[in-house]
C-alpha cells in the first residue's frame, strides 16, 4: 500500500475561494507541499495556512533559482522538480498522502504539473481544479471573458510580442499570464494589436493587495509576476453600451396561477416560472402559504368569500405596472379564481389591464389518479356549495347528470357550517345509481393528511367529508376491483 497523491488548487488568493474537497483534503493529508522562493515564503501556504493542522509533516520545495539569469534555466529546474518528485515520493512508499498545493489551478501553468508527470503512474492521484487567476481577474473586474460565441485565447507573455501581437488581433477575448518582466513587450503587443484601449490590468486578484486599472496607464516598473492581463468580451460591452441606462416602463399584468392539488411536484413549470416572476403575490391565505416567501414579492392574503374585492385589488396592482399572481389552488378555472378575476377585468376600467390564465393539475384528476381511472369515459363536473347558487339549481343538475348515466366529480362537498348536501345529493343519485355504484373520497390528495377511500354510494353520508375532499361518483359501467395494491377504480371507454 502507498500513499496518495493529490494536486490541490487554492484558487486565486483569496482562501474563501478554496474549494470544499480541496479544505478536506489539506486538513487529513500526512503531508503538505508546497513551492516557494529562496526567501522561504509560500503563497500557497499562506492561502491554506487556515486548514493545516498540527502534526502535518510540511515540505517545502524552495526553487533554486526565479528571475536570475543562469546558464541552463531549464535545466536547472528540470533537476529540481525531479529531485522533489523523489522526496515526495519517499512520502508515497511509507503509504503517507501527500497533498501539494497550488495557487490557482494545478493544470493551468501550475508548478505541481511538474511533479504530476514524474509521480502519476507509480502512484495513485487525484487533483482538485481551482479558481485560476484569469477567472478572479474576471470577475474583481465585473467583465465576462466570453459571450455568445465569441473565442477566449490564453497566453504567456513570455512569447516573443510580434507573436503576441498576431495572436491578439486574431481572437474576440484574451488573458495574458507571466507578467512581471514581460510587461513592456505585452503592453506594446497589444499596442500593435490595435487592442491597448480595451485591456485591463489586474495585479494579485481576489486578494487585500489587489489592484486593477486600464492596462495603459500601468507602470512597467511596477508589475508583479502575479498579475494578469485581460481582454473582456468585446460583444458585452457593445452590448451594454446600447443598453438604456433605465428600463423603459414595463406593462403590468394579472397571471391567474393554478397550484395544482397540493405540493411543488404537482405545480407546472410554467406556474413556476410566473411565480418566480410576479412582483405581488395575491390570494386566499392557506394557498399563498404554499409558495415559498421571497422578500422580493409583496404577498396580499384575504379571506376566502372575497373574491370580487381580491380580483380588483390584483387590477389595479396591474393597472401600475405591477407582475401580479392571483393564486388558485388545483385549476384556476375549475371552482376557482380565473372567473372572478375575469368578471371584473371584463369591466371598462379594467379592459387594457392583460390577464392570463395559466391552467393546473384539478383536483378530479388528482384523486382519480389514486385509484385507477374512474373518469376513463365521460364525465360531469359539478359544486355542492349553494352559496353562489340555490339547491334546487344543484339538485336538478345532480338528478340530471345521473340520468344521463355521466360519472359526476363533486366539488366543495361540505363545510363546517354545511353538512346536508351529502345525504340530499345521495338521495337524488340513488334515483338513478345501483346503491352498489363506487364513490370515491379523496381528502388531501397530494398533501400530508391525504386519504383515498372507496365506499358504496349506498354508505355515502357526511362524516369525514369537508371542503378539503371531492367525490367522484361512478357510472353505472364504472368498476370497483380490490387489488393486491389497493382498490382499483375505473370507467371502460367503451360503451355497449
Amino acid at each position: 500500500m502507498t500513499g496518495h497523491l493529490y494536486g490541490v488548487g487554492l484558487g486565486p488568493g483569496d482562501p474563501e475561494l478554496i474549494t470544499l474537497k480541496a479544505a478536506r483534503l489539506i486538513g487529513a493529508a500526512d503531508v503538505v507541499a508546497y513551492h516557494s522562493a529562496r526567501h522561504g515564503r509560500s503563497i500557497a501556504r499562506s492561502i491554506a495556512r487556515e486548514h493545516l493542522r498540527e502534526g502535518q509533516i510540511e515540505e517545502a520545495l524552495v526553487y533554486p533559482v526565479t528571475t536570475e539569469a543562469t546558464g541552463d534555466y531549464r535545466g536547472v529546474l528540470e533537476e529540481f522538480y525531479a529531485r522533489c518528485a523523489e522526496r515526495l515520493a519517499e512520502h508515497l512508499d511509507a503509504g503517507r498522502d501527500v497533498v501539494v498545493l497550488c495557487e490557482g489551478d494545478p493544470f493551468f501553468y501550475g508548478s505541481y504539473m511538474h511533479l504530476h508527470k514524474r509521480l502519476d503512474g507509480r502512484y495513485p492521484t487525484t487533483v482538485v481544479p481551482g479558481v485560476t487567476s484569469v477567472s478572479g481577474a474576471s470577475a474583481e473586474l465585473g467583465r465576462p471573458l466570453v459571450e455568445r460565441d465569441e473565442v477566449l485565447t490564453v497566453l504567456p507573455g513570455t512569447l516573443p510580442p510580434d507573436v503576441l501581437a498576431e495572436r491578439l488581433a486574431a481572437t474576440d477575448s484574451a488573458a495574458i499570464l507571466k507578467l512581471g518582466r514581460t510587461f513592456g513587450n505585452v503592453r506594446q503587443a497589444l499596442d500593435r494589436a490595435g487592442r491597448l484601449n480595451d485591456a485591463w490590468y489586474v495585479e494579485r486578484a481576489t486578494t487585500e493587495e489587489q489592484r486593477a486599472l486600464p492596462l495603459a496607464d500601468v507602470d512597467p516598473a511596477t508589475v508583479p509576476y502575479f498579475s494578469v492581463a485581460v481582454l473582456p468580451s468585446r460583444v458585452h460591452e457593445q452590448t451594454r453600451r446600447s443598453l438604456p441606462e433605465r428600463a423603459a416602463p414595463r406593462t403590468g399584468e394579472v397571471a391567474v396561477v393554478g397550484l395544482g392539488p397540493a405540493g411543488r411536484g404537482w405545480l407546472t413549470p410554467e406556474a413556476q416560472d410566473v411565480l418566480a416572476a410576479a412582483d405581488d403575490l395575491v390570494g386566499y391565505a392557506p394557498y399563498l402559504a404554499r409558495v415559498p416567501a421571497n422578500p422580493r414579492q409583496a404577498r396580499h392574503a384575504s379571506d376566502n368569500r372575497v373574491e370580487e374585492e381580491r380580483a380588483e385589488f390584483a387590477l389595479a396592482l396591474a393597472e401600475r405596472g405591477r407582475r401580479v399572481a392571483v393564486v388558485s389552488s388545483g385549476d384556476p378555472g375549475v371552482f376557482a379564481m380565473a372567473a372572478a378575476v375575469l368578471e371584473v377585468a371584463a369591466g371598462e376600467r379594467w379592459r387594457d389591464v392583460p390577464v392570463r390564465v395559466l391552467p393546473g393539475l384539478t383536483a378530479a384528476n388528482a384523486v382519480a389518479s389514486r385509484v385507477g381511472a374512474p373518469l376513463g369515459h365521460d364525465y360531469c363536473v359539478l359544486s355542492l356549495s349553494d352559496r353562489l347558487k340555490p339547491w334546487d339549481v344543484i339538485e336538478a343538475r345532480l338528478s340530471a347528470a345521473a340520468a344521463a348515466d355521466l360519472v359526476i366529480a363533486i366539488y366543495n362537498p361540505a363545510s363546517r357550517t354545511r353538512t346536508a348536501q351529502v345525504a340530499k345529493a345521495r338521495d337524488v343519485l340513488l334515483a338513478h345509481r345501483s346503491p352498489d355504484t363506487p364513490v370515491v373520497i379523496g381528502r388531501d390528495v397530494g398533501g400530508p393528511e391525504e386519504s383515498v377511500r372507496v365506499i358504496r354510494l349506498d354508505d355515502l353520508g357526511a362524516d369525514g367529508v369537508d371542503m378539503r375532499c371531492l367525490l367522484l361518483v361512478g357510472s353505472s359501467k364504472t368498476r370497483w376491483a380490490e387489488r393486491g395494491d389497493g382498490p382499483a377504480v375505473y370507467t371502460p371507454r367503451r360503451y355497449p
